[in-house]
């Protein structure tokens, strides 16, 4: 582990853009240390049609050590459609080495193949050999100008992308049901054996799924990705001088440029990070010798702005916030794809059970897990106002000297307004200051106090307090105030004169997915069509002993469905897994 410690230290004191340039042999010494990343994904099938989710777990491994990997906190999940196009783009969180999300297929991608591509920033040194890539298939029905025969050339061509029988290891993990026939809406007691003891331990992804007769590909399984293992990097090629993208090792990496206004970089300057929301984030930054900053986001976030300006209001800055170097996508090979009369009936089918699975939505809702507890304070105790507990008054100012006994407007040496919050003797033994409190509205860091002076407070929701100490870079402050807006949108508006708003995605939310049960007290989906073909999905299990049971229910689907079952042992081992039965009237 004491490579990982010395690249954060290298990091931490080097100048950042979109990608970093090795500026010394120390430096590559310490980059090679750090071994490159593979990524395996286990997702929800490879044909979808618009309205479906293709839900995916994502498996991050240590290139070396082929275990699970500590090194990236993010991952990257897209899919490309024949031209290049990156058509969706997702990051995850990632924990331990293990992420998971999903992508909607919307009505507005047309029909056709396109490329499940998963990788972290790091992996992108090596290029598209390094990263995961697997076949889908979208088959929009509502569109029809794909409907055509095969020719002899299309099916040359397609042999050329099937996949082999696919592996599969019954020797360290089975798959025990009661029964092979089962009726519609009937209980399934599944169980994983463990037949090899802590040899069998690990981290696997499971689903159960009605087999399709518009399969095109077969899912690449997590033993025929193992053997792919020797094809890949464990290391940088670069050399001192080269570019790279850095690991993203503590966190999403956000970072940019701030430059005078004569165009040179804005040396040393202390940079206030704010992402605005219910649960914002407050960070900061001191500009490097080129003018180069950067931060990393740990907490969850759900804003899809950030906004950047410098800590001192004197300061006029030309502010940028910077994006990574999209992958190169050009040699990606594409099969054929075209759509026949055969394929008509089940593809009307299927968009049928769509339809009505879409209507009966609310009813089977997955839930968002828990994520970081929100705490914008760093743990101290805030002392809450809501608004409407009292007499409005009619702009902030006011409501400071009627409502709030412990915090007001001051004027400092040079004749200017700002907030004070009074420091509280009698939980505290400390000198008296006159530092200012840092005021966000909407969590958007508000550096001119007297500007909010008139601010509307008919539009504020509540006024949050904490009393206590706090610094950024060499200024001191007394206390936070957090004011909260009943529409939440005071970004919107906001003029950053010289800082930048700038959009951001979120990380996907980790969801629990809905199961479907009919037990008595379930009694309400009675009467609910059932047209799942995917009747269970969990993106990771953890086995640690010598079985794990599940239970899930059969729809109102009749045919042949698969369980499978992939992932890795705690020691690397891949292992893939099939068993079928059926479902009848």
């Amino acid at each position: 582990m004491r490579h990982f410690f010395l690249i954060i230290i290298l990091f931490s004191q080097s100048a950042l853009w979109s990608q970093y340039v090795i500026q010394n042999e120390d430096e590559l010494t310490n980059l090679k240390k750090l071994p490159l990343e593979i990524v395996y994904i286990s997702y929800t099938g490879s044909v979808v049609f618009p309205g479906e989710y293709l839900k995916y777990a994502f498996y991050c491994i240590n290139a070396e050590s082929r275990r699970s990997s500590s090194i990236s906190k993010v991952g990257y999940v897209s899919l490309v459609n024949s031209r290049g196009e990156f058509v969706l783009k997702q990051k995850i969180k990632l924990q331990k080495g293990f992420g998971q999300g999903d992508l909607f297929i919307g009505t507005d991608l047309p029909s056709g193949n396109y490329k499940l591509l998963g990788y972290t920033q790091w992996m992108k040194n090596i290029g598209l050999s390094q990263v995961y890539q697997d076949d889908i298939t979208i088959i929009n029905p509502y569109r029809n100008d794909h409907l055509r025969a095969p020719s002899a050339r299309d099916s040359l061509s397609l042999a050329a992308f099937q996949k082999k029988q696919p592996l599969a290891d019954s020797a360290t993990i089975g798959l025990q049901t009661g029964r092979r026939q089962y009726r519609k809406r009937e209980k399934i007691e599944l169980t994983l054996k463990n037949y090899k003891g802590k040899l069998g331990y690990g981290t696997y992804t499971i689903k159960v799924k009605r087999k399709s007769p518009l399969k095109v590909f077969e899912q690449l399984s997590a033993m025929e990705f193992g053997e792919s293992y020797p094809d890949k990097s464990r290391q940088i090629p670069q050399q001192v001088g080269d570019s790279i993208f850095l690991p993203e090792q503590r966190g999403e990496l956000l970072y940019g440029t701030a430059k005078q206004m004569n165009g040179e970089p804005a040396v040393l300057v202390p940079l206030v990070i704010s992402i605005p929301g219910e649960q914002f984030i407050l960070k900061f930054s001191t500009t490097d010798s080129l003018g180069n900053f950067y931060t990393y986001l740990r907490k969850d976030y759900k804003g899809n702005r950030v906004v950047v300006q410098p800590l001192e209001e004197e300061r006029k800055l030309a502010i940028q916030v910077g994006s990574p170097k999209a992958l190169n996508v050009t040699n990606l090979d594409f099969p054929p794809f075209y759509l026949d009369e055969s394929m008509r009936e089940n593809i009307l089918k299927r968009s049928v059970h769509n339809q009505v699975e879409n209507q009966f939505f609310t009813m089977k809702p997955d839930s968002i897990q828990a994520g970081d507890i929100f705490d914008p304070f760093n743990g101290g105790l805030p002392e809450v106002f809501e608004l409407d507990d009292y007499t409005r008054f009619p702009t902030f100012e006011e409501t400071l000297i009627e409502i709030l006994n412990t915090a007001g407007y001051r004027r400092n040496k040079e004749g200017n307004h700002y907030i004070r919050i009074l420091q509280d003797f009698e939980t505290y033994n400390e000198g008296y200051n006159d530092f200012p409190a840092i005021v966000l509205i909407d969590g958007v860091f508000i550096r001119d106090h007297e500007s909010i002076k008139d601010f509307d407070a008919r539009k504020i929701k509540s006024v949050s307090l904490v009393r206590d100490q706090f610094q950024i870079a060499d200024k001191q402050f007394q206390g936070i105030m957090a004011i909260e807006t009943f529409e939440g949108d005071y970004a919107n508006d906001f003029n950053t004169l010289s800082g930048v708003k700038s959009p951001i995605n979120a990380p996907q939310p980790t969801k629990q997915y809905f199961v479907q049960r009919y037990e008595d007290e379930n009694k309400e989906y009675a009467r609910v069509p059932d047209y799942r073909d995917l009747l269970l999905w969990q993106p990771f299990v953890e086995i640690k002993g010598s079985s794990l049971d599940f239970s899930f229910f059969t729809s109102d689907l009749t045919g042949e469905f698969e369980i499978f079952l992939d992932g890795f042992t705690s020691y690397g081992k891949p292992v893939s897994l099939k068993k079928s039965f059926i479902v009848k009237d």
